[in-house]
């Protein structure tokens, strides 16, 4: 089979286990612990944490553990709600997101907060003057990600921080999840950040919640020491020092890694335009790691479906998106109903060889004729 959704999961680089692996077995005490040996094992979960930190232009308290990006977006978006309700009950965020924040706005919603969706403008962007008319002084947060995961659109995350700094009870989110290990990211101007190793050949079942040491959020889960009176359980040690792993792994070969895709990713575009049906959904503001495209007049399933027997695996959405649906992010950019529901997004990593984009090629050219005609 050749895998085409890296944005869904990455495999598990082999240091990355290794030194999951290694915690495990060297570092045996719970961090909290107050013996000799508990004490060992906290200095290398602070270690961990403090690079991690590093990496973002944060600090080690501002570091959350979670199980993975879905619960640090839960976290920072009900948090931040329940936390500051008493300046404003107003949230704005767009139709990019992923369900996991999405959902948490329609949970709020019902519990009587107003959303308001930003609109996207034709190059898949946050319309920022849009985003100013919306802006109220009962607004208690905007949340925007980094990166969508359909189209690849990188958001103008400075340029919508700075705008914030002028309402000072607006808190700012950032979904990073599709961003971190592939571009650099800052924490800087941002109040809370999420993400997920498992997008960058990390681990599985963890995650992070960076947030800024003077916010105060409500936990969604209380009791229990650990790292943070934010997130309550033992502290994962070995799931820390994984993510510290992965992080460096990807950040040392960032650019690398980059370049290689983004030839990829020409490649796969200038050969896919030559077909009249096909249309490119994702733009010039798009990372080179995602593509989304439509064939005319056939929905994206029945695409997928060609294309698995071919032996490719594509996704037709976010893989936590609703089947069957019209991709919102790619009617925001088309403003065609028919085309978002033939939209399908292939993902790219520095893994996939060239010999396999050449098999995909090959494999969309039958699908192509057998679906079109």
């Amino acid at each position: 089979m050749i895998y085409l959704d890296y944005a869904a999961n990455t495999p598990a680089d082999e240091q990355v286990l290794k030194s999951f692996c290694n915690a495990n077995m060297n570092y045996i005490a719970n961090p909290n612990a107050f013996h000799e040996m508990g004490r060992t094992a906290k200095e290398r979960m602070d270690e961990a944490t403090s690079k991690i930190a590093g990496y973002f232009g944060a600090v080690k308290n501002e570091v959350i553990y979670t199980s993975g990006a879905s619960e640090s977006n839960n976290m920072a978006i009900k948090g931040i709600a329940s936390s500051y309700k008493y300046n404003g009950k107003h949230i704005i965020s767009t139709c990019l997101e992923h369900s996991s924040v999405s959902g948490c706005l329609t949970y709020l919603q019902n519990q009587g907060y107003e959303i308001d969706l930003v609109d996207i403008t034709s190059e898949g962007l946050v319309d920022i003057n849009h985003l100013k008319e919306l802006l109220r002084k009962d607004t208690v947060l905007v949340s925007v990600c980094y990166v969508d995961s359909e189209l690849g659109t990188k958001q103008p995350i400075e340029e919508i921080a700075a705008l914030l700094k002028e309402y000072p009870n607006c808190f700012f989110h950032v979904d990073a999840t599709q961003a971190v290990g592939k571009i650099p990211v800052s924490f800087g101007n941002i109040d809370l950040l999420s993400f997920a190793p498992h997008k960058f050949y990390g681990l599985n079942g963890c995650g992070v919640l960076l947030k800024k040491e003077h916010i105060v959020i409500e936990p969604l889960i209380h009791g229990g020491k650990s790292t943070t009176i934010y997130r309550s359980g033992t502290p994962a040690l070995g799931l820390a020092v994984s993510i510290e792993k992965a992080l460096e792994l990807s950040c040392e070969q960032m650019n690398q890694r980059y370049e290689y895709v983004s030839g990829l990713s020409e490649t796969i575009k200038s050969n896919l335009l030559q077909y009249k049906n096909v249309r490119i959904n994702s733009t010039e503001k798009a990372i080179s790691y995602l593509l989304n495209l439509s064939v005319k007049g056939i929905k994206a399933l029945d695409f997928q479906q060609a294309l698995e027997q071919e032996g490719v695996c594509i996704s037709t959405k976010s893989a936590c998106s609703v089947p069957h649906t019209p991709s919102r992010p790619v009617y925001a950019v088309t403003k065609d109903k028919k085309n978002a529901l033939s939209s399908w997004r292939i993902s790219l990593s520095h893994l996939t060889t060239q010999e396999e984009i050449q098999m995909f090629l090959s494999a969309f050219d039958r699908c192509y004729h057998q679906l079109v005609g």
